[in-house]
């Protein structure tokens, strides 16, 4: 079974309902990591030698953070730059992190309607996510499309606990060889099939 390592980043987690239904179905299944940034690092004063381990002890690794500005909060951002260094996580002999599979777990106030080149954001989901899948790409991991749990402030309790199996699905799949082919043709790893029918 494949190790999954969730890098979980927000600020007001606390405050935050969506991430604690997702983060509360997922927590407890066994081969999942759980690291809380904000938690581990209220200083932001990053561990990198720990970071790295961490990193190198899992198969899968999920950004999961709210959609702040079209991005992720500053201490996801401060992660990537000082974990992800050259000669390490990409460049010469820069593989730490080859054939590893990655993905961004995220949860916006906004509807997919808005996220699109008529909607009022003018890009899609994707299109905005592209500096982690580059990132994904220069590391030499296979980067999957993004779970999105959508306009967040307007979700019934129904609704949330309908995402929250969906991750714990997504867990599943992805522990036992979900592969690039299932997701081909997916703007989110929500519709794909299978992620609907365990």
């Amino acid at each position: 079974m494949k190790k999954i390592l969730v890098l979980f980043s927000h600020p007001k987690f606390e405050k935050s309902r969506a991430n604690n239904a997702l983060v509360n179905r997922i927590i407890d299944i066994e081969g999942v990591t759980f690291h809380d940034l904000y938690e581990a690092y209220p200083d932001f004063n990053i561990n990198v030698p720990a970071e790295k381990e961490l990193l190198e002890a899992h198969d899968i690794i999920i950004w999961h953070h709210p959609f702040y500005w079209y991005s992720c909060p500053p201490l996801m951002k401060q992660w990537i730059d000082m974990v992800l260094e050259f000669g390490w996580a990409y460049g010469p002999n820069g593989n730490a992190l080859q054939s590893k599979t990655c993905l961004n777990v995220i949860t916006t106030g906004g509807s997919r309607e808005v996220y699109c080149s008529e909607g009022s954001n003018s890009f899609t989901v994707r299109q905005f996510l592209r500096p982690f899948e580059q990132t994904a790409n220069l590391c030499g991991m296979h980067y999957l499309p993004p779970f999105a749990a959508m306009e967040t402030h307007k979700l019934t309790d129904e609704a949330l606990t309908n995402y929250a199996n969906q991750y714990a699905n997504l867990v599943t799949l992805l522990q036992n060889n979900l592969s690039n082919n299932d997701c081909k043709g997916f703007s989110f790893i929500n519709d794909i099939p299978k992620l609907n029918t365990i």
